[in-house]
């Protein structure tokens, strides 16, 4: 396994309530994604379709969406994620803090990705996942979105030069 990049729905592809422009300089798409609509930037799903074509990159769901991101999210918006595999809060190991902190770790260690970059709104909020991704090093990218922005175009450059890079 060459590198993992673990994805969040809300607040990082979909944000909270966006208003004006996106970070794009475009508007804001909506769609109905089954359950609930969303609001997306189109520029920001050509790109993730985009990195996701990167030789030896697993791309996995980390997101309370879980199973529903590939699939409803990814048909609404145009996502090519519908065969990505998601991590579900009740495949943590248990225990105390939080689930997506736990489902990480354990699939790190289960699949051994040489490099990750975990995107997620909540990252920089979570003391404890902030202290993991300090002891994982030069091998982990933490980007953590406004959450009524989602992923900015120099974000999405910074995901794409991380996991192109040699680590060491």
């Amino acid at each position: 396994m060459e590198c993992t990049l673990y994805l969040d729905v809300d607040g990082v592809i979909c944000p909270f309530s966006p208003e004006g422009t996106t970070g794009w300089g475009s508007s804001w798409q909506h769609a109905d994604a089954g359950l609930l609509p969303v609001a997306f930037a189109a520029e920001l799903v050509a790109g993730l379709n985009s990195l996701a074509l990167m030789p030896g990159l697993r791309c996995v769901w980390l997101t309370s969406w879980e199973e529903l991101a590939p699939q409803y999210l990814c048909p609404a918006i145009g996502l090519k994620g519908g065969g990505w595999p998601y991590l579900a809060a009740d495949g943590a190991a248990g225990g105390t803090g939080w689930w997506k902190l736990r489902a990480i770790q354990d699939d790190v260690e289960e699949t051994g990705p040489r490099a990750v970059a975990w995107v997620d709104d909540q990252l920089a909020f979570e003391a404890e996942a902030q202290r993991w991704a300090g002891f994982l090093g030069r091998r982990i990218l933490t980007v953590s979105p406004h959450p009524r922005h989602g992923i900015t175009p120099a974000e999405l450059d910074r995901i794409h030069a991380f996991l192109a890079r040699p680590v060491f």
